[in-house]
């Protein structure tokens, strides 16, 4: 591995930069990501190797990141199963028949390697184009993560047919996370096995869930899916968004590195997730439509406290936003890379 900064700083280990890289660098603000998709369809770009090797290596090659992330999207492994969903442009996953009902839990099938040969032969591929300039990251939706996509049928704000089928039938919403766990340890698995030198875990929307609930209703599926894929030799990123009040029960549940978004501050949350993990982020996403001054001003305030420890990520608190200036990401990266603590701080 010619840059091996984001696999050391998962292993605690000292980097001589802070490594950098971007949740949704793939696509989206890139130019140069627009004209492929002039040509293909998100899910064409899934399944076409070579496309989605050059769409992943895109921001590597303009940004100077320090990792790749697969170009892929978090319902895949639904969508292999044979789901009847789609990814509508501007909407997000659209599920046509939304899983309520015992009967619909149970026509859900294990996920099989076969299911996702395409994944497989799209990280080969990005590897091989890769030459091992930078660690490529793999990753998959959490099991509520999922879930609730299933459930609502589309992305939703208040997560309301989620929660009352968590409250009304816990025994469907056990059954439901049960399965989901066991497909995304059987997603994550085949892609280490693929070659992937790390791993996220997007658990981007149990933040809608207080404390008690989260233990309750989605600590032991998190767990599972933890527990089947501890023996992978690759480190485990563990994120969420609006997740303040469960850093500690997600740090429990497992992780090498543990992801955060910007409403809490770096320092606060390292202290409450503990030293002897790594942790990632937190810049706001949305600053990076502001101007240049404002975008250093709150990148050094998370770099300082950081403090240039072992174990840092910086990376953005969620997603690229669509009109994210490249030459804004380039400069950010460059800023990163530049840093140097204060002696003494």
């Amino acid at each position: 591995m010619q840059n091996p900064r984001v696999l050391n700083a998962l292993h605690l280990r000292p980097t001589d930069r802070t490594p950098v890289w971007f949740m949704r660098q793939a696509g989206r603000s890139l130019p140069e990501y627009r004209k492929v998709r002039e040509r293909h369809s998100l899910l064409e770009i899934c399944r076409i190797p070579e496309v989605c090797a050059e769409v992943t290596l895109q921001p590597v090659r303009r940004l100077g990141v320090d990792a790749a992330i697969l170009f892929a999207d978090i319902m895949l492994p639904l969508i292999a199963l044979g789901l009847d969903l789609d990814i509508v442009e501007g909407v997000g996953p659209v599920v046509a028949r939304p899983v309520r009902e015992a009967n619909d839990v149970r026509a859900l099938r294990p996920l099989e390697p076969e299911d996702v040969q395409f994944v497989a032969d799209d990280i080969h591929a990005t590897l091989e184009t890769l030459a091992g300039a930078v660690p490529l990251i793999g990753f998959s939706g959490a099991p509520f993560t999922l879930a609730s996509y299933l459930v609502e049928g589309k992305p939703s704000r208040d997560f309301l047919m989620t929660k009352r089928l968590m409250y009304a039938r816990p025994d469907i919403w056990e059954e439901l996370m049960s399965h989901l766990g066991r497909i995304v340890a059987a997603y994550l698995r085949a892609q280490a096995e693929a070659g992937v030198q790390a791993l996220q875990i997007f658990d981007s929307w149990v933040g809608a869930l207080s404390l008690d609930d989260y233990l309750r209703y989605v600590q032991p599926y998190t767990r599972m899916l933890f527990d089947g894929i501890a023996d992978l030799a690759v480190p485990v990123i563990h994120f969420g968004t609006g997740t303040s009040s469960l850093l500690e029960a997600m740090r429990d549940v497992g992780g090498d590195g543990i992801g955060i978004d910007w409403r809490i501050p770096l320092e606060v949350a390292w202290q409450r997730i503990g030293r002897d993990r790594a942790i990632q982020g937190n810049l706001d996403p949305l600053v990076l439509l502001g101007p240049w001054e404002v975008v250093e001003r709150e990148s050094r305030a998370i770099l300082d406290r950081a403090g240039g420890r072992p174990g840092h990520i910086f990376n953005v608190g969620h997603g690229i936003h669509p009109q994210t200036d490249p030459d804004q990401l380039q400069r950010l990266v460059e800023l990163v890379h530049g840093y140097e603590p204060v002696k003494g701080a």
